[in-house]
């Protein structure tokens, strides 16, 4: 006899994946947001010095995207990459060290919020210039093709580096060379602090894509699952054939640019954050995932509980760590031959 299904179960919405997954991806998703917001509480007391660029309300691009990578692929990023070090697989207390500036961070201590960088699980930075770090992602994915391999560089950079010359160059190098890269532009409509329409005459940034030839695409960065299906269509692309791709996630941070502009007041008003804040990309998949029925009550709540615990002990382990010595100084400044 065939199985009776209930009202309820018959309206349920299918998301196309597993308990597994959903659970993955909003823990990700978590682990960001309490980071992020315990970063800014640290930035508050004086124990995080000079720049510091949050990542809140863009969580769902990094950890989208990140979903559909092998251990073995690479992803590097710009200045605002707290969130794609921690998605990619960091430890979430050795990041917070480095933002101390103690000896126990990914970096010693000496590259601070704009500059993480960890080789073990193949992310390579945090880069302060903006810009500066799509021809290095060209140039990680000529590697990976001299030397036959099949990994994929995901590229992550905003919109303010859309006008930089290195952008055009990187893409035209990608395409001509067939290189195995996924430049993903998360577009937060406001770079540093100018809005998209003052700074681009092409406001679609994904368009610039048909000038090189490659394929590419627009996607809602506010959907987890919606960045995770383009991505993964374009690291299929990259593995397979080596054709590079560019994506733009748009997305808005509800932040400022950083914690000197904590709210971006200056460029956008009160009630354009509150309405974006209505798409918060936690609380949108939350929400689809509960009505789905991969999730329960009761597992958000231990999701929550343990990515809390699990921050607390990061800000804990940081604050423990010593200040690196003084003679680290003059130390990892050359490379011996």
């Amino acid at each position: 006899m065939a199985q009776k299904t209930t009202t309820r179960e018959a309206a349920a919405p299918s998301l196309g994946i597993d308990t597994d997954l959903a659970r993955r991806l909003l823990r990700d998703m978590m682990r960001i947001r309490r980071f992020e917001e315990k970063a800014a509480e640290a930035y508050a007391l004086g124990k995080i010095g000079g720049f510091l660029h949050l990542y809140i309300g863009e969580e769902a691009v990094a950890v989208g995207a990140t979903s559909t990578l092998r251990p073995d692929d690479y992803a590097i990023s710009a200045y605002r990459e707290h969130g794609h070090c921690l998605a990619k697989g960091s430890d979430p207390a050795r990041i917070m060290a480095e933002l101390f500036g103690r000896r126990d961070g990914l970096s010693k201590g000496k590259g601070g919020s704009m500059h993480l960088f960890d080789r073990g699980v193949n992310f390579l930075g945090g880069h302060a210039i903006v810009g500066a770090h799509l021809p290095i992602a060209a140039g990680v994915a000529f590697a990976i093709k001299y030397q036959g391999g099949d990994q994929v560089v995901v590229c992550y950079f905003g919109d303010g580096a859309v006008p930089e010359g290195e952008f055009h160059e990187a893409m035209n190098l990608a395409a001509l060379w067939k290189l195995p890269v996924i430049y993903l532009c998360e577009n937060n409509r406001y770079a540093m602090g100018t809005s998209l329409e003052r700074a681009l005459a092409q406001t679609e940034i994904w368009k610039f894509g048909q000038v090189y030839g490659v394929p590419c695409e627009a996607v809602d960065g506010m959907d987890v699952l919606a960045v995770r299906e383009a991505v993964a269509r374009a690291v299929a692309r990259a593995r397979v054939d080596k054709t590079p791709s560019l994506i733009e996630a748009r997305t808005y941070r509800f932040r400022g640019h950083s914690m000197r502009d904590p709210a971006g007041a200056v460029y956008r008003t009160r009630e354009e954050v509150e309405r974006e804040k209505q798409r918060d990309p936690l609380i949108v998949f939350r929400d689809r995932a509960l009505a789905a029925g991969l999730l329960g009550e009761a597992d958000i709540r231990a999701i929550e509980k343990d990515v809390n615990d699990r921050i607390d002990e990061a800000v804990a382990f940081a604050d423990a760590s010593p200040e690196p010595p003084v003679e680290w100084l003059l130390t990892d400044i050359y490379k011996e031959g």
